[in-house]
């Protein structure tokens, strides 16, 4: 009997050897293998020679232990911005690099060091140095496999490393063309300084972190003023580091503030009248005897601080002479506020910046007392050799600071309980101290005439002099463009002509550059690039001879930077010097100078001199590190900044939104990921974020990506096997094509567009978004759902290249296959090449390909509006069936005969142009349109269509399994089957 028929031989069934279970942990190494074997990297840079350039240039992270998710985070977005321009036909070369010098790495070698109860400081400098250079090789290596484990495609067989002898070399051309140009100078300010790691720190180099510390108030003794009944009284200073009185200088009082003399305890005090009852509420505790406030209607206890002008006080241990013994002057501060304390400032030029400039401008100097330990000196006449300054029990309420204070009766008031965030160095977590130290800076606001010629003034005729100190004369002619600009103007100025990606991450660097100090370059460390100049001993002036600093180059071009501390400096210096008038400086350079300068060996030295980088990529950090380091090279020495571009991308956070942090447990490790799931999987996660913003990832995260991963495999999957055996003797024109298969082309040639746009704004995750919603909405929901039965069935021994639609739908299922394998190949960089091996196993690497052609004709609106209005009354089919399938009174969708009432004759039409039972896969469909509908129907409220659904009382066929009206009752084929098999 025909209905015991098995007709399964005579159908097409899809065939493919791509396995639904990825597989991608143990796949993955095996296609990193091949693409090491065939020399990817190398064939595309061949096969894209001479197109359009584009360059994102790698910011170094530090060689310096296994990757973190941070890291892989930044690599996996780099390289999905380099790959997609690679397919868009761009030469887009990556050259990935590392930042080996300075304190992270010189921090481990000395931890072995201190393992071993020996001081760095005693080992001879060429062997630390060169067992820094050993530590930092070690980890490029791991971290370069740990990288390309990754799926990040680059030159790792020559990466950039700052320590390789060209580009140290490069970093000292980089700094003498600041020196030539007279953007340097060497003077005494405070700066960050670590008093464990013994240098000063970038500002990129601090950490914030609160703490608890000691409040004090104390009393200095006014001895001389022009208001007579303040002679006697006590000036009331607030401050949280009590080891800064022992340096106190000076008073600094606010112009515009009110004071007031409050009597308390016998003494009389000076405060800011709205800070009063504030001081006397942390005063009286402290002190047993109640205090008396300010006598009400008096005036003469109230007057504008401008009035304080000419009053001197003493340090409340004059009585041990020398430099406690002078008088300490009252000086006008624009930064004093009423906010805290007392509204007045104890002054210690050697350890703030505003107390710096307001005492260097009333002619005091600092003292110097703290050492690079953060101990007094030796013969500092109160706590000499004490501290460390920054110990916790040095500055106690009971500690040798202010039991010295209280014993000579100017500690008013001392609690440990203020809570504040305080600096620490990023490396070593110790908190960190301002000191003034001598170094070297780069000034961001020198005078434009600063930059002189011959017949210009000196440095420091004009203005923005007054926080510099040992300023050093200059002698050369501005080389650059924008001679009459300072450096921060120039930055600003760069700032504006460069693209920010996201746009707001402009004013976060511009508020940054705008309100930095100069920049200290120089370090009191071993591991690094030297500041290599050379100072007279008797002037205090720094070398700028062309020829001079040729000969340093060369020798750092032959020796690295050993080469200067195990130099032969009178042969550097030539015939016309004499070694005995100058002193090599051995301070080394901040590493951001080194990282900071890597588009001058790195971009313009590989790709030409004045080449820019398209796009720098970091994270949000690095406003205040890379980016602003890279900015103020460039702009001093080329006066433009080195990129066209910059993206800021946000922190990877665990799944709470908490900082990763070992101690708490919470780290999410990329290796374990990559081990267990595949780094196809966090290439998806990092693409699916919105990584403008700090992102999140944690099992939850991780199963979401998995699952979105295997719908997309699954998609790969179905288009290999439904293109089994599929040639160009198929193919169909569109204009042959029925309006499916046409919508479907409509819907690549808008995806087209807005994919190339996202990759135009660097935007990955509604670059992915895009991709998989049409994967899973518009193809496997939709497409593929409605046409598997033609591509099953439609095709024959009297059919044998199938009918019409079913060539149409395989035409289009190739163009899709060969733009979506494309498309997600930035992102799923093994998976497509798995998908695209298999289909053209001799085909080469899908990375070799370019976009996708995708025909502008395609794209037909107003069919476009037509089929999102059919794909509404297709929901409406299909909401309306689920409950009966969920209830077992109907199987598959098959079954159903569905009365369709929709509103308006022009919505009648719009359903009998298609074969409308096709699309919403039923037996048969009765669309009729404005009939009264019965109590049972109710109006869906977007298509304002009533629907009723019924089981189909028709004979299912044998081989499609359509219940249709000519099949038999007693089972057989419908009329298409049988005149496929048939004729």
């Amino acid at each position: 009997m025909s209905d015991k028929q098995d007709y399964r031989d005579t159908v097409f069934l899809p065939k493919t050897d791509f396995p639904m279970k990825a597989g991608l942990a143990q796949k993955e190494p095996a296609i990193l293998e091949r693409w090491a074997e065939t020399g990817l990297y190398e064939q595309l840079r061949r096969l894209r020679a001479g197109r359009e350039r584009f360059i994102l240039h790698d910011g170094p992270p530090y060689a310096n232990g296994d990757i973190h998710m941070g890291h892989a985070m930044n690599k996996i977005l780099k390289d999905l911005v380099v790959r997609s321009q690679s397919l868009l036909g761009k030469d887009a070369p990556y050259v990935p690099g590392w930042d080996c010098h300075g304190l992270p790495i010189e921090w481990k070698v000395e931890e072995q060091y201190r393992k071993k109860k020996l001081d760095k400081d005693d080992v001879p400098k060429p062997q630390f140095r060169a067992e820094c250079r050993a530590y930092a090789d070690q980890w490029v290596k791991v971290q370069s496999e740990q990288f390309q484990r990754l799926g990040v495609m680059g030159e790792w067989d020559d990466p950039y490393l700052t320590m390789k002898y060209e580009a140290e070399a490069k970093i000292v051309e980089e700094l003498l063309k600041f020196a030539e140009s007279g953007q340097l100078y060497r003077g005494a300010k405070p700066v960050m300084w670590s008093p464990v790691e013994k240098t000063a720190l970038a500002e990129a180099e601090v950490e914030y972190e609160e703490i608890v510390s000691t409040q004090i108030d104390v009393g200095f003794e006014i001895i001389e003023s022009p208001i007579p009944e303040l002679v006697g009284a006590h000036a009331v200073v607030w401050t949280t580091t009590p080891w800064t009185i022992p340096v106190n200088q000076a008073i600094a009082y606010g112009p515009e503030i009110t004071y007031t003399i409050v009597n308390f305890n016998g003494m009389k005090l000076l405060v800011a009248y709205d800070l009063y009852k504030a001081t006397l509420a942390r005063l009286e505790p402290f002190n047993e005897s109640p205090f008396q406030g300010p006598p009400e209607g008096r005036q003469s206890t109230l007057f504008l601080g401008s009035a304080l002008a000419g009053t001197v006080a003493r340090h409340p241990m004059h009585h041990l002479g020398g430099f406690f013994a002078k008088p300490r002057p009252f000086l006008p501060g624009d930064f004093v506020t009423t906010d805290a304390g007392t509204g007045l400032v104890h002054m210690a030029p050697d350890h703030g910046e505003d107390d710096f400039i307001l005492c260097k401008a009333h002619g005091i100097d600092p003292v110097f007392a703290v050492t690079d330990d953060g101990r007094y000196r030796e013969d500092w006449l109160w706590l000499g050799g004490q501290g460390s300054v920054i110990n916790a029990k040095f500055n106690a309420p009971d500690g040798p600071i202010n039991s010295d204070l209280r014993e000579a009766g100017a500690l008013l008031a001392a609690s440990g309980d203020f809570r504040h965030s305080y600096p620490h160095s990023w490396r070593s977590k110790a908190k960190i101290i301002f000191r003034c130290t001598p170094q070297w800076f780069i000034p961001m606001d020198r005078n434009p005439l600063s930059f002189r010629g011959e017949g210009e003034p000196r440095s420091g005729e004009g203005e923005g002099e007054a926080a510099e100190a040992s300023e050093l004369p200059l002698s050369q002619p501005s080389p650059l463009k924008e001679r009459g600009l300072t450096l921060r103007q120039r930055a600003l100025n760069a700032i504006d002509d460069t693209r920010w990606v996201p746009e707001k991450s402009k004013n976060r660097i511009r508020a940054m550059v705008e309100d930095r100090p100069d920049w200290v370059i120089s370090r009191q460390r071993a591991w690094g690039v030297p500041i290599a100049l050379y100072v007279h001993r008797a002037t205090g002036d720094y070398l700028k001879d062309p020829a001079v600093n040729s000969r340093i180059i060369r020798a750092f071009h032959e020796g690295g930077a050993d080469a200067w501390f195990q130099a032969d400096h009178q042969a550097l210096l030539g015939n016309g010097y004499k070694l005995d008038e100058y002193e090599p400086v051995m301070d080394i350079l901040d590493v951001w100078f080194d990282s900071g300068s890597t588009h001058a060996y790195v971009v313009e030295a590989r790709y030409g001199e004045g080449v820019r980088a398209d796009l720098y990529v970091e994270g949000s950090d690095q406003h205040r590190g890379w980016f602003q380091s890279s900015l103020l090279e460039s702009c001093g020495t080329r006066g433009r900044a080195p990129y066209e571009g910059v993206l800021t991308h946000g922190f990877a956070l665990d799944q709470q939104g908490r900082k990763m942090s070992k101690s708490v447990g919470n780290v999410i490790d990329p290796l374990a990921i990559m081990r267990d799931n595949g780094a196809d999987i966090l290439r998806l996660w990092v693409a699916s974020t919105d990584y403008f913003e700090d992102v999140r990832i944690g099992k939850e995260v991780l199963a979401t990506t998995t699952d979105a991963y295997r719908k997309l495999r699954n998609t790969f999957r179905y288009l290999l096997g439904a293109l089994e055996g599929y040639g160009a003797d198929e193919a169909v024109a569109p204009d042959q094509m029925p309006e499916l298969e046409r919508w479907v082309l409509h819907r690549l040639a808008m995806l087209d567009a807005e994919l190339r746009e996202a990759i135009h704004g660097f935007e990955f995750n509604p670059y992915i978004r895009a991709i998989m919603a049409f994967a899973n909405d518009d193809l496997s929901a939709f497409f593929f759902d409605i046409r598997k039965d033609a591509l099953y069935c439609e095709i024959g021994p009297k059919l044998p290249l199938g009918s019409l639609k079913r060539r149409a739908y395989r035409t289009v299922l190739d163009h899709v296959f060969q733009a979506l394998v494309r498309w997600a190949s930035p992102v799923l960089c093994f998976t497509a090449e798995e998908v695209w091996s298999t289909r053209y196993p001799e085909g080469g690497s899908v990375h070799l390909l370019e976009w996708p052609t995708v025909d502008a004709s395609w794209r037909d609106d107003a069919l476009g509006r037509k089929w999102e209005r059919i794909l509404d009354y297709r929901r409406v089919v299909t909401n309306a069936i689920e409950p009966l399938r969920r209830e077992k009174k109907l199987g598959s969708s098959l079954e159903a005969f569905i009365w369709l009432d929709v509103d308006g004759a022009d919505q009648e039409e719009l359903l009998r142009s298609v074969d409308f039972a096709e699309v919403a896969i039923v037996s048969e469909v009765t669309i009729t349109s404005n009939q009264p509908p019965t109590p049972t129907f109710e109006a869906d409220p977007l298509t304002k269509a009533h629907i009723e659904v019924r089981r189909t009382q028709h004979a299912k066929c044998g081989r499609c399994w359509r219940p249709l009206p000519e099949v038999p009752e007693d089972g057989g084929l419908c009329g298409r089957c049988d005149e496929v098999l048939n004729g």
